[in-house]
């Protein structure tokens, strides 16, 4: 019977981490500690947004983009191309196949389809497409045009 009763106040450093503080059975325990943190903090979004090749585009509003990338194989450890194919979203139905799109996550919108297809930004290369010849030096048939003088 001695097992059965417990006192009205426990006093532990060990109920809670509160140290020294009594606490009666029926009470809930408090915490002193704020845990909530920061607004400024910026949220974390990891791997939210992937790059891959439009492959189908027959559904209305839908596209099927088909996504690689390089992991090691288990046993070998060989890096190799490994191929999958999600269903994003494309409201205005913009995108034809062999478009290559970045899929950004989004809200579900149906049982497969939790990613918004987004064109993909024009890369900036180092070098200028200089197509034109604007290197300054004639051409071959401009040079025959001028007639040259030899004294």
């Amino acid at each position: 019977m001695w097992l059965l009763q417990l006192p009205s106040t426990l006093s532990t450093p060990f109920l809670n981490g509160n140290n020294g503080v009594a606490l009666t059975r029926l009470s809930k325990p408090t915490s002193t500690l704020s845990l909530s943190q920061p607004q400024s903090l910026p949220s974390i979004k990891a791997m939210k947004t992937m790059e891959g090749k439009v492959v189908c585009a027959t559904n209305d509003k839908t596209v099927s983009v088909e996504v690689t990338r390089l992991a090691p194989h288990p046993k070998y450890k060989k890096r190799i191309r490994m191929k999958k194919k999600y269903q994003a979203h494309d409201p205005e139905n913009v995108f034809k196949v062999g478009d290559v799109v970045q899929l950004c996550k989004i809200r579900p919108i149906s049982k497969n389809k939790t990613f918004l297809a987004v064109p993909v930004p024009a890369r900036n290369s180092g070098k200028a497409n200089n197509s034109s010849g604007d290197l300054d030096i004639p051409l071959q048939s401009e040079q025959e045009e001028q007639p040259q003088t030899q004294a």
